[in-house]
C-alpha cells in the first residue's frame, strides 16, 4: 500500500507543470553562519538556495511552492507562499530521515548547510 501511495505521489510530481526558470541566489553579507531552522521561516527561495544550495526538487502548485533539500541523512521540505508583499516566502517546513521519519529540523537543517 505504502508503494502505490508513493508511486502516485512520484508520478502526480511527473505531470506538474515545470517552472520556467530556477530562482537566483540572493546576495547577502554572509552565508557561511549556520542559523535557527526557525529562521528558514520567512526566507525566500533565494535564500533558501544560499543557504542550501541548489534544491534536490521543485514542485509548483498553484501559488505555492516546495523546495526540497538533502542532507548526507535527512530531508527538509520548504514550502513558500506569497506574502504581503507579493514575494513568496517559507511558511512552514518538515524535515524527515530517509526511511520518512520525522527528524529535528534544526539538525537536518545544520547537516545541509555543513555538506
Amino acid at each position: 500500500m505504502r508503494r502505490i501511495v508513493t508511486l502516485t505521489a512520484l508520478f502526480l510530481a511527473a505531470c506538474a507543470p515545470r517552472p520556467e526558470a530556477t530562482p537566483e541566489p540572493v546576495a547577502s553579507a554572509s552565508t557561511s553562519g549556520q542559523h535557527d531552522h526557525r529562521t528558514v521561516n520567512g526566507m525566500t527561495a533565494g535564500d533558501l538556495i544560499q543557504h542550501f544550495g541548489k534544491p534536490r526538487l521543485q514542485i509548483v502548485e498553484g501559488d505555492g511552492t516546495k523546495l526540497q533539500f538533502a542532507g548526507p541523512n535527512c530531508v527538509l521540505d520548504a514550502y513558500l507562499y506569497p506574502s504581503t508583499g507579493g514575494v513568496p516566502r517559507v511558511t512552514h517546513i518538515e524535515a524527515r530521515n530517509f526511511q520518512g521519519a520525522a527528524v529535528d529540523a534544526q539538525n537536518c537543517s545544520y547537516a545541509i548547510e555543513g555538506r
